[in-house]
């Protein structure tokens, strides 16, 4: 009787060692076969002459090389560059100013907290659109500044305005999602700090300065990596304003539209533009890196 009973443990141990794996089989196929094999394939062509209809043959570093020597690349690097720098301080901060608003239950916060958060669940190509028409030279911000005698501002007639205002629109976006996101932490943060803050005389400002940021300075952390991330690799707010061309002589391309110009068409440089990708996807990840390392030294 003893000696049957233990004859199905092998089995059960079997069992519950592959039991897992069972379920994770459809999930794992899906990100194999619309996550990794694509990128292993943009790996591969990276370093060929593929075209649309064309499979290419070998080429090497050529493909890097012929990047360093394209002008419309380094245009591209310094704008997406440029919007890292100047987007991602806004949605770091200003999510989290708009947090500290709206976080006490207040009457009528809740509207408050949905408004701000609507542009997020907005289709981006509606926004854009939007935003476009009241920048338009006909448009309401330049209807505006006729009525005050200011004249029309050509915001998408020019490659530095138009820039702006793509970065404009994109904090604009993000706000409501890193406002919830600060929310959460926001909620954990003890109030007994506050208010022995408040008895030791500290105001507003140095309460917000000594206990809110040290205490959401991880949130602050997640949300610079993210943002930045985002950023480096932004597409359809340039594209909406700019249009497929990149703005006025192309100065406004950022890399991920470099990409799609490059390997789109009958007659795309897919291989080129996969070498493109490779540098993006480089660029995006030393950045999360560089965000999470500069914060393990902060926690030293």
């Amino acid at each position: 009787m003893d000696r049957h009973s233990r004859r199905p443990a092998p089995r059960v141990r079997t069992h519950r060692a592959v039991s897992p794996w069972l379920f994770l089989l459809p999930g794992l196929g899906i990100v194999a076969a619309f996550n990794l094999y694509p990128f292993l394939t943009t790996v591969h062509q990276a370093f060929t002459d593929a075209r649309t209809l064309t499979p290419g043959t070998w080429v090497g570093l050529r493909n890097y090389q012929d990047m360093l020597q394209d002008e419309q690349f380094w245009v591209a690097l310094r704008n997406s560059g440029l919007y890292v720098l100047l987007v991602v301080p806004f949605t770091v901060l200003l999510p989290l100013l708009l947090a500290l608003l709206v976080h006490k239950q207040l009457p009528g916060v809740t509207f408050f907290r949905s408004a701000f958060y609507t542009p997020v669940v907005a289709s981006v190509v509606v926004v854009a659109l939007i935003w476009g028409w009241m920048l338009d030279d006909r448009g309401l911000l330049n209807g505006i500044l006729r009525f005050l005698g200011a004249g029309p501002v050509a915001f998408l007639g020019d490659e530095w305005l138009l820039l702006f205002s793509a970065m404009a629109l994109t904090v604009w976006r993000g706000l409501g999602y890193y406002m919830i996101i600060y929310l959460a932490a926001l909620a954990n943060v003890p109030r007994e700090l506050h208010e022995a803050a408040a008895v030791d005389g500290a105001g507003a400002l140095r309460r917000f300065v000594s206990v809110t940021v040290p205490a959401v300075r991880s949130t602050m952390v997640l949300v610079g990596a993210l943002s930045s991330v985002s950023a480096f690799k932004v597409f359809a707010e340039v594209y909406l304003l700019a249009g497929p061309t990149g703005g006025p002589a192309g100065q406004d391309t950022t890399l991920v539209m470099l990409v799609q110009r490059t390997g789109t068409g009958l007659n795309g440089r897919v291989g080129y533009a996969s070498a493109l990708s490779l540098v993006v996807f480089a660029i995006a990840l030393l950045l999360m890196l560089l965000v999470l390392r500069a914060d393990r030294k902060e926690d030293r």
